[in-house]
């Protein structure tokens, strides 16, 4: 069992099953990537309290390999907050055979946007 632990607040959780993998039978990086920006959105759009989208992923580092049978859970943190955009840092973790292994992080960012589209202010009080 690894001495690590995850970073940050639960968001979601799901299954790697076989149809999130390539022809070799190794799931996708961008299905973990995917999974990874829901967390985030749901994040951020508690956070700024309606529709945010994503503008932006950096630093984005794959540690291991998400296996099928895995169970995928994103941690997120909000680690700042603009005007109308929130970084977060989002660490992705998988359950297997009773370990817990971190698996890839990256930060997200997203703004948050009105009905029609166009950036709006985040509330202040969103901490």
């Amino acid at each position: 069992m690894s001495k690590d632990v995850p970073h940050g607040e639960p968001a979601t959780r799901t299954l790697a099953m076989p149809g999130d993998t390539n022809p070799h039978g190794d799931v996708f990086g961008g299905w973990v990537l995917s999974q990874m920006d829901i967390a985030g959105g749901v994040v951020a759009s508690e956070t700024s309290r309606g529709r945010s989208v994503t503008v932006a992923v950096e630093s984005m580092t794959f540690i291991r390999p998400v296996l099928v049978g895995d169970i995928l859970g994103c941690y997120t943190e909000v680690i700042n907050i603009g005007r109308t955009s929130m970084k977060i840092k989002i660490e992705a973790w998988v359950r297997r055979d009773f370990s817990h292994i971190k698996v890839t992080e990256g930060i997200f960012t997203y703004v948050a946007v009105d009905r029609d589209r166009r950036p709006r202010a985040v509330p202040k009080n969103s901490n």
